[in-house]
């Protein structure tokens, strides 16, 4: 259970430092539920981290009814790295200008992917798409990650009409780079479980 709150903590505080230094000041775009988030901060001006949890909601109410693991799995990470995204929003001030968003898409997308690897090595999930990821595969049997990819690219498109195209590019710069994080994170970590 300690290490478990370790790891919220931890990946938590990387996904919420690098989407408010890196993501909002460069106006990038997430995919899956935290991207819908954003849209709604840049498009509306409301909290990331609470648009995430209201509409979390519905997926958890489904989880718990369909399979209780996932829902006490998701939960914590959800709430825990929601308040901080909210909380770390002060963190966007620091660095004003963005930078050079190549350089942010990449760094942002290298910290939220070790921050999602390090909770899903521990079995917890930060919600929203994971989670209705993983319900849909196991009703379909079709991959969890394809349809993460598919729902992070769906986020995209519609960001499409709210962000400009050359900023979508980079957003999705920073979507690889979380998939490419996360599964090296997860399969060295595994590689190094099994020797």
């Amino acid at each position: 259970m300690l290490k478990k709150g370790v790891a919220i903590i931890i990946g938590s505080t990387l996904v919420a430092f690098a989407i408010n230094f890196f993501i909002i000041t460069n106006h990038l775009l997430d995919g899956g539920i935290i991207g819908i988030g954003l849209l709604a901060k840049y498009i509306f001006g409301v909290k990331p981290g609470l648009t995430i949890i209201i509409l979390s909601i519905p997926l958890y109410f489904i989880a718990y009814f369909y399979k209780r693991i996932y829902f006490y799995n998701g939960i914590h990470g959800l709430l825990i790295s929601s308040f901080l995204i909210d909380l770390f929003q002060p963190v966007s001030h620091w660095n004003p200008e963005g930078g050079p968003i190549l350089v942010g898409a990449i760094i942002g997308g290298i910290l939220i992917g070790t921050g999602v690897g390090i909770m899903l090595l521990n079995d917890i999930s930060t919600g929203g798409s994971e989670l209705l990821a993983l319900i849909i595969s196991n009703i379909t049997s079709i991959n969890a990650g394809l349809l993460i990819f598919f729902i992070d690219c769906l986020v995209l498109l519609i960001g499409f009409f709210y962000i400009p195209p050359v900023t979508i590019f980079y957003s999705a710069c920073m979507v690889l780079t979380i998939g490419l994080t996360t599964s090296t994170l997860i399969r060295n970590f595994q590689i190094k479980k099994l020797e």
